[in-house]
């Protein structure tokens, strides 16, 4: 559903954006038709007031179709595309809070089966985490419980928080 309001979204932009250039096209080519023409080139031109009034109202019907068609189309592009974005965003917050809750819920269960005791490689195992995102989020806890840190003579960090 979410590839097919993207791609909704998008051929109605470029239709709105097609039908906007029709119409700003038709109103530069009339007005490069009212233009008037130079005193040095009307003894050249014998009919200087001479005007095509057809292409005239075919130009001005194109302006307005295009008007007509692309301002809907584009507001309801934008309207189409605002809302992948924000539903993509609602589901970026979701994930992340899902995560940050599991993160919570599994460090507060392992300090206490361990009285207060966590290391970096059981922490990473037992959430699957990258080394380095399994530090820095215990790095992060231990600042805010005033933990103490322990390396052991492999270098590995265990982390005692006061329970």
């Amino acid at each position: 559903m979410k590839t097919a309001e993207k791609l909704a979204a998008g051929w109605l932009l470029t239709l709105g954006f097609m039908f906007l250039s029709l119409s700003a096209s038709a109103v530069m080519q009339k007005n490069a038709m009212d233009r008037r023409i130079e005193p040095s080139l009307r003894q050249v031109i014998a009919l200087n007031d001479f005007r095509n009034q057809d292409a005239v109202n075919v130009l001005d019907n194109t302006a307005l179709n295009g008007l007509i068609f692309g301002v809907p189309t584009s507001v309801l592009g934008v309207w189409l595309a605002l809302g992948v974005y924000r539903k993509s965003r609602d589901e970026r917050k979701a994930i992340k809070e899902q995560t940050t809750d599991q993160l919570q819920s599994t460090f507060y269960r392992m300090i206490q089966e361990n009285n207060g005791r966590i290391t970096l490689v059981s922490f990473a195992m037992q959430l699957q985490l990258p080394p380095a995102t399994a530090k820095q989020y215990l790095d992060d806890q231990a600042k805010v419980f005033n933990a103490n840190f322990k390396v052991n003579e492999e270098g590995g960090v265990s982390y005692h928080f006061d329970v």
